[in-house]
């Protein structure tokens, strides 16, 4: 039987790691939404993916599943997040009132997340060649506003602008049909 996709991380494989983002990254962003503020979700991604980049050698699948092992570490960094923003002085949206999210059962939410991250990547291409970039360089690849900003060499104003309303764009294209009014009347 070959590896799993997280052992193949530990083992230093970065296709693995892009496959990991694509079927875990609706998951985590979901985690993101229901722990932080909006402002804080994009930046509390990056830092899950980089905790399960350098954590992944701790996965035993006698223990768990995949699922179960990225949501762990994805929900730890999320905490450690909004504790470091409470800190900040910044308000967190209901993150210390939130449970955590209800078990579900794995193939159902591997299944979920393929379709998510399908439906993200369509909603991707509809985004401009500029958003689509920063946030391929943002999601994939893991880098923040500023590290963006010099390797473009766009003004950090502009890169985080195009994140902005790149992430709007896909929001409001992911939207279940009864939310996409409500999305629309959001600042872009």
């Amino acid at each position: 039987m070959s590896d799993s996709l997280l052992q193949r991380v530990a083992n230093g494989d970065m296709a693995a790691m892009q496959g990991c983002i694509d079927t875990f990254g609706g998951l985590v962003w979901s985690l993101a939404r229901r722990f932080l503020a909006p402002s804080e979700a994009e930046d509390a991604v990056q830092e899950a993916f980089i905790s399960l980049w350098e954590n992944a050698g701790r996965y035993d699948p006698a223990k768990g599943n995949e699922v179960t092992f990225v949501a762990m570490i994805a929900r730890r960094r999320l905490i450690d997040r909004g504790r470091r923003v409470q800190r900040q002085g910044r308000v967190v949206d209901e993150a210390s009132q939130l449970a955590p999210p209800a078990p579900v059962e794995p193939d159902t939410a591997v299944v979920a997340t393929n379709e998510d991250a399908t439906r993200a990547l369509v909603a991707m291409e509809s985004l401009t060649e500029a958003q689509q970039r920063v946030l391929r360089l943002s999601i994939q690849q893991g880098l923040t506003h500023e590290q963006i900003a010099r390797l473009t060499e766009l003004p950090l104003g502009t890169v985080k602008t195009h994140a902005r309303r790149g992430l709007i764009r896909i929001r409001e294209l992911l939207a279940p049909a009864g939310e996409g009014a409500a999305l629309k009347g959001a600042r872009p």
